[in-house]
Order: C-alpha cells, then structure tokens, then sequence
C-alpha cells in the first residue's frame, strides 16, 4: 500500500502542476496531461479503496 500512496501523491503533484499552468498561461497541452493525470488518480484512488477495505478486514 506504501507504494500505492506514493503514486497517488506524485499523480496529485502531476495534476497540480500542469492544471495550474493551463490555468495561469493557458496552455492547452498541459491541460491535457492534467486530464491524463486525472484518469491515473482515478484508478490508483479506486485501488486504495480497495486495498484498504481488504486490510481492514483482516
């Protein structure tokens, strides 16, 4: 799980950083790889769900 929350951390970073420059410069490819980086969280958020439902069950 400790590896799943560092990707989870550096997708957010990712998102962050190119939503803000598509933002403030109006960048429109960065646009896109924060809507790419938007469908990564998804996924990794969904297997954090997932994996920390089944630890607490244990």
């Amino acid at each position: 799980m400790e590896k799943l929350v560092a990707k989870l951390r550096t997708d957010v970073e990712v998102f962050f950083t190119d939503a803000q420059a598509q933002i403030d410069k109006g960048n429109k490819a960065a646009g896109t790889r924060a809507r790419k980086a938007s469908l990564e969280l998804e996924k990794a958020l969904k297997a954090f769900r997932k994996q920390s439902l089944d630890a607490s069950k244990k």
